[in-house]
């Protein structure tokens, strides 16, 4: 693989991978009609952002609101790819190990038994090959020999530190790693990158710089009520409509944890199993649990009343 001119510059995929790439999604609205046959609804914007983060390529970094579709929308491209989604799912303390490969130990621990009791002499290469190697997600999808692009999904990666983020990018830059006992690793079909970030912290520009950047808003209720009718077959559109109308009515609240797209198809989920087909005071007193995890976001919303979130 040649040099890249500048870290923040993507590869290109070979040319095979980019042309079967380039005839799946010939345009935008192209995708946009295949993420809705997967059920993942977009607008244009995010259309377009997933668009050209497939066919330049470059990694995309999605912000907004939990439960606003971030993570589901590595998923949906890995599916219209027919490729492996590898999500590494980042948190405070994570390093390269958890993110790269390490060594298995215990398996070369059993090697050097084996060789033991067979009497025959180990060499340490002979424990350093790639049987011994754990793989974690930035490995393999590097590794992905095709024919088309791995989705690679660093999810909530403003959970991880600054110096986290510079190892990432780095490694996503050169699309190799370098692994001491047995060489560099360079990717065929460089990975689709997603990023995800809740905006627990701000991130470091010399990550987003590398980036295309969207951020995705929560849904009108007409759109949220037509996912949850797709995710939940057999719901009442009238029930659809309604709990995601309360939802918007609780996200004009001071809440710890508003709810997202997530807790609209739980509750509607929850309600159906019920036998409930209407959104009415009752209904709500019985399903606080299915839309509101937090208890103070549950007192603050019981205060303004049952009755307030149906609506009535």
């Amino acid at each position: 693989m040649p040099p890249r001119p500048d870290p923040g510059t993507s590869s290109p995929a070979p040319d095979g991978a980019g042309d079967d790439v380039a005839r799946l999604f010939p345009d935008v609205a192209a995708l946009a009609q295949a993420l809705d046959g997967e059920d993942y609804l977009t607008d244009l914007g995010l259309a377009t952002a997933m668009f050209l983060s497939v066919r330049l390529p470059q990694p995309l970094l999605l912000e907004g609101e939990p439960g606003v579709g971030k993570t589901e929308a590595a998923k949906a491209l890995a599916r219209l790819l027919d490729t492996p989604l590898y999500r590494l799912q980042c948190y405070e303390g994570i390093d390269a190990a958890e993110a790269l490969y390490e060594w298995d130990h215990p398996r070369q621990l059993l090697g050097i038994r084996l060789a033991e009791a067979r009497h025959a002499d180990v060499a340490e290469s002979d424990l350093y090959r790639s049987q011994y190697l754990l793989r974690r997600p930035l490995l393999q999808a590097i590794e992905h020999t095709g024919p088309r692009p791995a989705v690679l999904l660093l999810d909530e990666i403003d959970r991880a530190d600054a110096e986290f983020e510079a190892f990432t990018f780095q490694v996503l830059a050169e699309a190799a790693v370098s692994i001491p006992e047995l060489g560099t690793v360079r990717a065929t079909h460089p990975p689709v990158v997603v990023l995800t970030s809740n905006r627990t912290r701000d991130l470091h520009d010399a990550l987003t710089r590398r980036c295309l950047y969207h951020w995705i808003d929560y849904p009108d209720p007409e759109r949220v009520a037509e996912i949850v009718r797709r995710r939940v077959p057999g719901s009442a559109e009238p029930l659809a409509v309604a709990a995601a109308s309360a939802v918007t009515r609780l996200r004009s609240l001071d809440m710890v944890k508003p709810p997202g797209i997530a807790e609209v198809i739980d509750w509607v989920a929850a309600l159906g199993l019920l036998g409930l087909t209407h959104l009415d005071a009752a209904a709500v007193e019985a399903t606080w649990g299915s839309v509101l995890k937090n208890r103070d976001d549950q007192e603050l919303a019981r205060a303004r009343g049952a009755a307030w979130l149906a609506g009535a």
